[in-house]
């Protein structure tokens, strides 16, 4: 039985202690390329909160509804990429329908949600923290949630950067690493606070 305390803890879970870029590190390439401007990172963020949430709650079902009792488990990544493939198609369709100024400032990171790693991770933490479907409906929320919330800082900072005078080898990639190990020291800190 689901109780708000679990809920509370999953949300937790999904938005911070298990973020997929700040603590995971997983999806570090599409954040690093995405967060250049805040409208291709707020798209962007909505996307991946669409696809993760539909895929939590599809990759469940067909884990424990499919694969468990026809004893193929062994089949979930492969059963979990076309579930996730199906989302990304279905969200690429919305958005080259009602904005297409979008779409092409996503440009090829859209499709690529279909492997995008944190998606995929999502789904295998939901299976490994043995979460009830609501459980696991609330992570691929939360996750998604804080994957934008990250990436929207990220661009924020970014579009800051672009007014001042970077020195020349810090230019582009090497400053937004250094951003993003800032912001990862910041949120894991915070975590930690937290949890005390």
């Amino acid at each position: 039985m689901t109780t708000l305390i679990s809920v509370l803890n999953v949300i937790l879970n999904g938005f911070f202690f298990y973020n997929f870029i700040l603590v995971q590190f997983l999806g570090l390439c599409s954040f690093l390329v995405i967060s250049k401007d805040i409208r291709s990172s707020a798209g962007f963020a909505m996307a991946i909160t669409f696809v993760n949430t539909l895929s939590a709650a599809t990759t469940w079902l067909a884990y424990y509804y499919i694969l468990v009792p026809l004893k193929i488990e062994y089949l979930y990544i492969l059963v979990f990429i076309l579930l996730i493939a199906t989302f990304t198609q279905l969200i690429e369709m919305i958005i080259k329908r009602y904005s297409p100024s979008l779409q092409r400032s996503l440009g090829i990171f859209l499709p690529l949600i279909v492997v995008h790693c944190g998606i995929l991770g999502s789904a295998v933490m939901i299976l490994g923290f043995t979460y009830s479907f609501v459980e696991g409906v609330v992570f691929g929320v939360s996750a998604g949630l804080g994957v934008g919330m990250v990436i929207l800082i990220m661009a924020g900072i970014r579009e800051r950067l672009a007014l001042v005078k970077v020195p020349k080898p810090l230019e582009n990639v090497p400053i937004t690493f250094i951003i993003a190990s800032l912001l990862s020291i910041v949120f894991l800190n915070y975590v930690r606070v937290i949890t005390f």
